[in-house]
């Protein structure tokens, strides 16, 4: 089979086309013939080489890829009757495992990290919901905030940020929201109560309009200690990618990790369902041919994309 992937890390130009065998999947495990995967962050990462601790034990080559949609080729022993052959289905799949990513033909996933895929979304859609879905369920989760309380977000034109915006304004939550000039009609079509700028005078902007501060921030631009400003004392910061701190007059920080509620299949369910009733909104930037994946990663790296970039295994 097709497989995109890396022997050495390095910049989007390590991404080489490689022949592996087509896999066989285990008990409790699906194999999906892939018709679309999602390109994000932290597939570049992988790529660079940021997770090379963690893929030691495993032979190359490296196939990033955290979101794939596709059927159902073949079930493993041990399934609970959830899926069936030829079902169009979505998938989380770690991509720093011994099972690999989503840029391939075929995947083996958990089946429990498996669900059907959104009812009228195209392949490529389906593809950009999970990862980053879940991860924004994960933030309002950690930041437990009731409906009416304020939350501002960084990053809110990103795949990430416009999800947590979607979610917070469907659970009746006031969002403060940043953007560019460009974007700011975006931002408020995904439901921000108020849009400010992004850029060094985010915690003023919010401070206008909260004066005593928010008590939570979902982090998606990942400033950190940045915007901390924008907190009241004793609030939460939701961030990404590990950062611990130090945070400032009791502000709680939250670390977000996706792996920790990617087998949680239930969770799974209710963000197809969110998609279904439109409450959250897939989107798509723009779909190439696998074979130019090194391309999709430059485009990522440069910046400024708006939804997923998707690669083509049709």
């Amino acid at each position: 089979m097709r497989a995109i992937g890396v022997t050495e890390f390095g910049g989007p130009e390590a991404l080489k086309v490689v022949e592996l065998p087509i896999p066989d999947p285990g008990p409790s495990q699906v194999r999906i013939r892939v018709t679309a995967a999602a390109v994000s962050p932290a597939d570049t990462l992988l790529r660079a080489g940021a997770l090379a601790a963690r893929l030691a034990k495993f032979p190359p080559p490296y196939i990033p890829g955290m979101d794939a949609s596709g059927v159902i080729d073949a079930i493993g022993p041990h399934s609970d009757g959830r899926l069936a052959l030829g079902d169009s289905v979505v998938a989380i799949l770690m991509q720093a495992s011994a099972l690999g990513g989503a840029y391939a033909d075929y995947v083996i996933a958990p089946a429990a990290s498996v669900v059907r895929a959104p009812v009228g979304a195209s392949p490529p859609e389906a593809s950009t919901l999970l990862m980053n879905a879940l991860t924004a369920q994960l933030t309002l989760d950690a930041l437990a905030l009731r409906p009416g309380d304020w939350l501002a977000v960084t990053g809110a034109a990103g795949a990430y940020g416009a999800y947590v915006v979607q979610l917070a304004s469907a659970a009746g939550i006031s969002v403060i929201a940043d953007a560019s000039a460009a974007d700011e009609d975006l931002v408020r079509t995904l439901g921000a109560t108020h849009v400010v700028p992004r850029g060094d005078g985010f915690t003023a902007s919010v401070r206008a309009i909260a004066p005593d501060g928010v008590p939570a921030l979902a982090d998606g631009a990942l400033l950190t200690q940045a915007v901390q400003g924008a907190i009241t004392d004793d609030g939460a910061i939701a961030v990404l990618r590990g950062w611990t701190g130090p945070a400032e007059r009791g502000i709680t920080i939250h670390p977000i990790a996706v792996a920790s509620a990617s087998a949680d299949t239930a969770a799974l369910e209710r963000l197809v369902a969110r998609a279904e009733e439109g409450i959250v909104t897939l989107r798509v930037a723009d779909i190439l041919p696998a074979e130019e994946a090194v391309e999709a990663h430059r485009r990522m790296q440069a910046g400024g994309v708006r939804g997923r970039i998707i690669l083509d295994f049709s």
